[in-house]
């Protein structure tokens, strides 16, 4: 058995592969663009292609792609072979500058949400040295893999890369120049940092195979509770199948590979439910090693019989899937800048970055809720498993304890300042440990990070992470304006005068009870807290003026890709309530209608031969009349879901309403029909497996 030392990172052009293949100076000048985010200097891309595809050969790679994250969700990739012509016509391998920094994948049928015509096809991938070159194995194949941002020819976004990275160099603006006006002089660039917890399904593929709803829609649309579901409470955290561990091995090794610190490992809540978990890491790494997590879980399920579905409610009535996203920020000198220390100034910038969150989720929580809108997230957002739609913050005990204390202090002088960073610094590091946390919250502080908790499970973590980091950049801000307009000596004594406003001023969006209670839902609309109920209705918050003007401020996306950006959503929500709605008729009129006709027709047959030897029988006939009645019932809402389908749609906004009122209430009416069929038919009719196998059996 080998070391994980002996192959972890085997896959990726790391910095030590570098460091071998790379001049000194070159090394250097690519190691500042990594690691400090100053620009690429374009005068080494000939040395560091030349050595990225000799390393790549060297391994058995024939291509490369630019790997990318469009705005249609997953990832895209176009392979170029590495052959070329030579001086003399001879075919030679090489790998140029310009096709390492850009390439040009034909960007006409990706979704640009209006921004341009079908006929405009010119689209660019540029690399993102930040994010590690890596290879791409398929049996013997293996790929050179460039990660990579997508832009129209005219530069306007067309991924999600792109917005989330412009974040980050909004929030380092504001982050050091707040730190400056406090004094720090050796902090010099922001880094955020994330954990990003997965869960997902596996299911029997044999089974699933019984299952086109399963195939084509990613989830079950039909199917009845099971006998035993969850509520045992047994698979949580239970002993892992030896199946299923060989799976979870295979997975760990492919990751370990291609240089991504799996760590944890473990059943979830439903049956057939489970989690990984990485170590932390900087978030662009994170988020592009989330892609790949998701990717491998797919490909590692399917050669052991299983399929990883990574819907977020694939199952009614049990546990979906969500993605804890663990979000934090720190500068280059080490330092978390939500976690207190002995020093008084760190101190003071976790209060102001505490504070930096609070007025953030107080002006922006529509669109951190719309930042995790999607068709799959409303199946789940608010049901006793997930936050709810409600953004509020959950501090705990101890740091509300210390809050209120600031808030009653009448006069901040050099006593009471010290006093105040001396309870900071006792802060505890796991705040678990003095509070309960509490799960039904979708924003959490877990002691040195928050825990944005309302992420599905199939979602690419960079909307949720452009918004965080929009969030806070708005709160360093407006903290930096109000302490520049205090008057008084003291940067410390005007920043905790500033800090102290902050915590009234946000009381509203904090909140230690049950997210999931009556009350709170009653509460929070008393509050003013928008409670987006679906995806259109949570984009649509996207489209105010303030949020408008807010993305353009600090250069994240103009009005023309933000409005773009929320369009494409909205289009998607639609095709894939459309695709929902129309393979629900496709498999009750061909699969489902015919299975319960079979069972009128042996009923039917039953009861006939039962009159002609005069034996009366009060059941039957009211079996087949229930089960004539479930048909009609049935036929009827089908029909209604078929001139539903058919009636013209045009404004995009008001389809995604439809789609998500009218259009969901008649296919829950139809399911109502047909799940209560699925316990009356023969399992020999019924042509899906039920919830029961495909929950019990692996």
């Amino acid at each position: 058995m080998k070391s994980i030392h002996d192959y972890y990172g085997e896959l990726v052009f790391t910095k030590q592969i570098m460091e071998l293949k790379l001049s000194k100076n070159v090394y250097k000048k690519l190691l500042a663009t990594i690691e400090n985010s100053e620009p690429l200097d374009q005068s080494i891309g000939g040395e560091v292609a030349h050595a990225m595809k000799e390393w790549a050969l060297e391994k058995g790679a024939t291509h490369f792609t630019h790997w990318f994250q469009p705005q249609r969700g997953g990832t895209a990739q176009k392979h170029d072979s590495f052959i070329d012509y030579g001086d003399n016509g001879d075919i030679i391998e090489r790998f140029s500058a310009s096709q390492l920094i850009q390439s040009e994948p034909d960007a006409s049928s990706f979704p640009s949400g209006g921004m341009r015509s079908t006929f405009e096809a010119r689209g660019y991938t540029a690399w993102d040295p930040t994010s590690p070159v890596f290879l791409l194995e398929a049996g013997k194949t293996k790929t050179l893999v460039i990660p990579s941002v997508f832009l129209s020819w005219t530069g306007e976004v067309l991924d999600l890369k792109t917005p989330f990275l412009r974040s980050i160099t909004a929030l380092n603006q504001k982050a050091m120049k707040l730190q400056k006006l406090l004094g720090n002089r050796n902090a010099k660039q922001i880094k955020v940092f994330a954990g990003i917890e997965q869960e997902y399904f596996l299911l029997s593929k044999r089974l699933v195979e019984t299952r086109p709803d399963i195939t084509v829609c990613n989830r079950t649309l039909f199917g009845n509770s099971p006998a035993k579901g969850q509520q045992m409470e047994d698979h949580y955290f239970g002993n892992i199948k030896d199946n299923i561990l060989e799976f979870m091995e295979e997975v760990d090794i492919t990751l370990y590979r291609k240089g991504i610190p799996a760590k944890t490992r473990h059943n979830e809540v439903a049956p057939n439910q489970f989690e990984i978990a990485p170590l932390y890491q900087e978030a662009n790494l994170a988020i592009d090693n989330n892609l790949q997590i998701m990717e491998t879980l797919r490909k590692v399920a399917d050669k052991h019989g299983f399929v990883a579905i990574l819907h977020e409610k694939p199952f009614a009535g049990v546990n979906g899937s969500g993605k804890h996203f663990n979000w934090s920020i720190g500068d280059n000198t080490g330092m978390n800048y939500f976690e207190p220390s002995k020093s008084p100034l760190k101190n003071i910038t976790f209060l102001l970055t505490l504070g930096a969150v609070l007025l953030g989720v107080k002006e922006f929580g529509g669109i951190l809720r719309a930042s995790v809108a999607d068709a799959g997230n409303d199946h789940r957002l608010g049901a006793n498993e997930a936050p709810p739609a409600i953004m509020s913050v959950y501090l705990g005990e101890y740091l509300n304890d210390l809050l209120e204390s600031i808030e009653k202090t009448n006069k901040f002088n050099e006593k009471k300042v010290n006093e105040i960073t001396l309870g900071v610094q006792n802060l505890p590091k796991v705040i678990k440990d003095y509070s309960d946390r509490n799960r039904t919250s979708p924003i959490a502080f877990t002691g040195n990070k928050f825990e944005f908790r309302a992420l599905g499970s199939s979602a690419n973590a960079s909307e949720a992470g452009t918004i965080l980091n929009l969030i806070c950049t708005y709160g360093y801000d407006e903290i930096y304006k109000r302490i520049e307009t205090k008057k008084g000596v003291d940067v410390k004594q005007r920043a905790l005068e500033v800090f102290k406003e902050i915590i009234s001023e946000t009381k509203n969006v904090r909140f230690e009870k049950n997210g999931y209670s009556e009350e709170w839902h009653k509460e929070a609309k008393k509050r003013g807290l928008p409670n987006a109920k679906n995806t259109p209705e949570a984009l649509e918050l996207m489209l105010e003026k303030n949020i408008i003007k807010t993305f353009e401020k600090y250069k994240i996306l103009s009005e023309r890709e933000l409005k773009s950006k929320v369009e494409i959503k909205l289009e998607n929500y639609i095709k894939i309530k459309e695709i929902e709605y129309k393979f629900a008729l496709k498999v009750v009129n061909t699969l489902l209608l015919p299975a319960i006709l079979d069972q009128i027709n042996d009923l039917a047959k039953v009861n006939k031969n039962l009159n002609k030897i005069n034996i009366k029988s009060k059941s039957f006939p009211k079996e087949l009349d229930f089960l004539a009645k479930i048909y009609d019932d049935a036929r009827s809402f089908s029909t209604d879901l078929e001139k539903f389908l058919a009636t013209p749609h045009t404004d995009v906004l008001e389809t995604a309403y439809k789609y998500a009122n009218e259009g969901a209430a008649i296919l829950a009416k139809l399911r109502q029909k047909i799940d209560i069929a699925e316990d009356l038919v023969a399992d020999k009719y019924w042509p899906m497996a039920s919830y029961q196998k495909l929950l019990n059996v692996l």
